[in-house]
């Protein structure tokens, strides 16, 4: 009873601290990992009777850091197209030829460029494509009478709908809830239309609100003829990019990073002018890619760290029974627990994927009171939050920087949207799959 007093009150120091911003996400998970291994008594290094190593030392910290070893692959490579989509021009392409449909009309120029963009960011990842993007396509809401904290809302809802379809993320939320990426994929489409369905609601609501407007504040540049200019029969082509390894994984089942690196060929094919710039930008990428991926990378592995200290049979042993205390089995307590619960994803907190969430659901996948796919669903629901509105998100944190208004504001005004989509999501779960 006393080691799981502890372990609670070790979780939550380390996660306030981590809300306070005192101490970084990277540090705080493996950091927490290892206390919560000694409070459990897990030995540092330690060999069982039947010669397995069991010392945290060896399962926890050696063997977490390749835990997501698979979604890093898909990461990397997903990041080393995206470099490419940003250096031949296929984003900027897509982003200028899609503002050019929607003509003088403010409406119709934002919705085409909330549609750019969810496609966009189906293969785009990094902060890097967050400021390519974003540089491109904030001026341009601003330009026709959109207010900056409406189109930063805007900007990062379009981003967080393509976020759905980003098969980078399905690879990793696959291994954290060791499930096959086409149950991610069933999951996420439901999630997808219920964020594309509240972006367009918020964008109505913001037109509604403010009018429509010209200020012409920050018009868009002329553009000029150059290099990257994409056109005819090879340019047509080279923008489907973002599309083909969607297509690979979701309807021919493809593994992820075999579809990326299709995805690499097809856009060499029909941007490069010449083998040698080719195998130049080919190479260029590569490394801008990892180092686009490097945050996400780094936090991965704290994730597989957390995820192994949590389902060590000694640790799960001791915090089993405050779970089970907790964690209602039944459809309507478990759509009000996570329902209520969906906010805790902000701030890297409990529910959150990419913070303490990888370890608690590991855990209450471990009680076996829910299905794996129960606890996917509650989780992935959540997501949503955090994807788009959490405030210690670096494209969160740039949007607001660019648009010069407050990260918290935004969070705020997000909030009643990502939250009515995560509560949709937890009641589509308890239905689906309790």
């Amino acid at each position: 009873m006393l080691q799981g007093i502890l372990m609670i009150a070790a979780f939550l120091v380390i996660a306030t601290l981590m809300m306070l911003k005192k101490i970084p996400t990277l540090l705080a998970l493996p950091l927490m990992a290892v206390v919560i291994c000694i409070i459990a008594g897990v030995p540092a290094v330690e060999v069982n009777e039947q010669g397995a190593q069991v010392g945290w030392l060896q399962t926890v910290l050696e063997a977490g850091t390749v835990r997501m070893a698979a979604a890093i692959m898909a990461v990397v490579f997903g990041a080393w197209l995206g470099q490419l989509m940003n250096k031949t021009g296929v984003t900027e392409t897509i982003i200028k030829k899609s503002a050019e449909l929607g003509g003088d009309k403010p409406l119709i120029v934002t919705l085409i460029m909330v549609v750019a963009c969810a496609l966009l960011f189906t293969t785009l990842s990094g902060l890097g494509s967050i400021i390519m993007v974003g540089s491109i396509v904030l001026p341009i809401l601003v330009s026709v009478g959109i207010p900056a904290i409406s189109a930063a809302c805007i900007f990062l809802m379009a981003f967080t709908t393509g976020l759905t379809f980003n098969i980078a993320n399905w690879k990793t939320f696959s291994s954290i809830f060791n499930l096959e990426i086409v149950y991610i994929r069933n999951f996420e489409i439901y999630l997808l239309a219920a964020t594309a369905l509240a972006t367009l609601i918020l964008v109505f609501v913001e037109f509604k609100k403010n009018g429509t407007k010209f200020s012409f504040s920050a018009p868009v540049k002329k553009e000029e003829e150059n290099d990257r200019n994409l056109k005819g029969v090879r340019g047509a082509f080279a923008v489907l990019t973002p599309l083909i390894p969607i297509i690979l994984v979701a309807a021919f089942k493809w593994p992820v990073v075999p579809s990326f690196i299709v995805g690499i060929a097809w856009i060499l094919i029909f941007t490069a002018k010449s083998f040698s710039k080719a195998m130049n930008t080919l190479v260029k990428t590569c490394y801008d890619g990892i180092t686009d991926g490097g945050p996400a990378i780094i936090l991965m592995i704290g994730i597989g760290i957390l995820y192994l200290a949590v389902t060590h049979p000694t640790v799960k042993a001791t915090l089993n029974p405050f779970l089970l205390a907790v964690v209602p089995s039944g459809r309507i307590g478990y759509i009000l627990f996570f329902s209520l619960l969906a906010p805790l994803a902000l701030y890297r907190g409990p529910m959150n994927l990419f913070g303490l969430g990888s370890g608690i659901a590991a855990l209450i996948i471990g009680l076996g009171s829910l299905s794996p796919l129960a606890v996917m669903g509650a989780f992935l629901a959540a997501e949503r939050i955090q994807g788009c509105g959490d405030p210690t998100n670096t494209q969160n944190v740039w949007t607001a920087n660019f648009t010069e208004v407050d990260v918290n504001t935004i969070t705020k005004k997000l909030l009643p949207y990502l939250w009515a989509v995560a509560v949709f999501g937890v009641a589509l779960s308890g239905i689906l799959y309790i």
